[in-house]
């Protein structure tokens, strides 16, 4: 019975901290969101010791089913037992932890006061009677061991050894007997205890990393932010002040007023960190906007549409800001004053878009001439941002051909 005793508590503290899932203890804290490291190795220890604490009852209703004739009095110690552990556990499951309280009432009466009730009134006579009171021991050791302070542990380790040395003597139990169990009641103590130090600090690294993610994160997405902020001013502010600057347009132009309106009232809103990106619901919308403020810096736009397809938001709002820069780009470098647009189905991507700006100017060698901030980062950066590409055609004298795909 020793034997069996050790190895089903150095078996069950492992098996169960090892199998319990990260699902079930979600669910028992009754919570949606994602707790913390610490939170979890917690949670982790109570549902493993409750794992351990019902495989003890497991032993102990059999034992008392077969002798139920003999010592009746032992269905009043397994119900009290039955009784401490439910509300021990359930307590640790609605609190997060245990309470020490609890704790001390489990381990003196089901460690302590149980076998020795049970030897003196229950007239329990011989080891196998009294083996499965001796087995719950165990697991009050271990709840005790992770859960209360480390001098309390102790006295409470050395309670349990003192009543079970005395049980099991009085019972006349064989000193191998008496060894074994009192080895399995210190190191289920010990290897649990092991456990939550390991998962604890486990815990708080886990928490740690989490929190230089999310600083990452944060990081991440204000440079992101200030990115697309440079690239639309790239797009809208930079692009109509070199216009004005080179004065190829009428500055009191009715169209020219109004773009620099509605650019000095994004500006302000930078400025007042209010401004918010309006995704266009459908392509031909955003790529319409871009054509508008284009021609308003007197480009002519010769556009066809055909058989669009539905994408998604972000997806739009890219290909018009991406169609707007290639369009800046041929009305500050293509020296024609006309562009082409085509925009219509892939045929060979399921629900994809391809659209085409055409320019017939001089062109250039690619090989020769690095792309600038607008085509790298406003055109190709863009298109790469929701999935898609963009890729250049051109060739001195052949006039440049920039053609978007979505998805890439």
């Amino acid at each position: 019975m020793a034997d069996v005793t050790g190895k089903s508590v150095r078996e069950g503290v492992v098996l169960a901290l090892l199998s319990l899932p990260v699902r079930r203890i979600r669910a028992l804290r009754g919570t949606s969101g994602v707790a913390s490291g610490l939170q979890r190795a917690q949670s982790f220890l109570i549902v493993a010791t409750l794992l351990y604490r019902a495989s003890h009852l497991t032993v102990g209703a059999l034992a008392v089913a077969q002798r139920r004739s003999e010592l009746p009095l032992q269905y009043a110690g397994f119900a009290a037992a039955l009784g401490l552990s439910v509300l021990t556990y359930g307590a640790a499951l609605r609190r997060g932890w245990f309470d020490r309280r609890h704790i001390w009432a489990d381990v003196l009466v089901t460690g302590c006061a149980l076998p020795l009730a049970l030897w003196a009134w229950g007239g329990v006579r011989e080891p196998p009677a009294i083996a499965w009171a001796m087995l719950l021991g165990g697991s009050a050791s271990a709840v005790a061991a992770i859960s209360l302070r480390r001098l309390h542990a102790l006295v409470v380790i050395g309670l349990l050894i003192g009543a079970h040395l005395i049980g099991y003597h009085a019972v006349g139990a064989s000193p191998a007997v008496i060894l074994g169990h009192t080895n399995s009641l210190v190191s289920s103590a010990v290897m649990t205890w092991l456990f939550r130090w390991y998962l604890l600090r486990q815990g708080r690294l886990l928490d740690e990393a989490n929190a230089r993610a999310v600083a990452a994160e944060a990081h991440k997405a204000r440079y992101a932010e200030r990115l697309e902020h440079h690239r639309a001013l790239h797009d809208t502010v930079l692009a109509t002040l070199t216009t004005l600057a080179s004065g190829s347009v009428d500055a009191n132009a009715p169209e020219v007023r109004q773009r620099c309106a509605r650019e000095a009232a994004y500006l302000r809103r930078l400025i007042q960190q209010t401004a918010e990106e309006v995704h266009h619901r459908e392509i031909g919308t955003a790529l319409e906007e871009a054509v508008g403020s284009v021609e308003s810096l007197q480009l002519r736009v010769t556009a066809q549409y055909h058989d669009l397809p539905q994408v998604p938001p972000a997806v739009a709002a890219a290909l018009g800001d991406a169609v707007r820069e290639a369009l800046n780009n041929v009305r500050r470098h293509a020296g024609t004053g006309h562009a082409y647009l085509t925009a219509t189905r892939d045929p060979d991507a399921r629900g994809g878009a391809v659209v085409t700006v055409v320019d017939r100017g001089p062109g250039f060698d690619p090989e020769r001439c690095e792309p600038g901030l607008g085509l790298r980062g406003s055109v190709h950066g863009r298109m790469a941002e929701v999935g898609g590409r963009a890729t250049v055609d051109t060739a001195p004298g052949e006039g440049v051909r920039v053609e978007l795909r979505w998805p890439g």
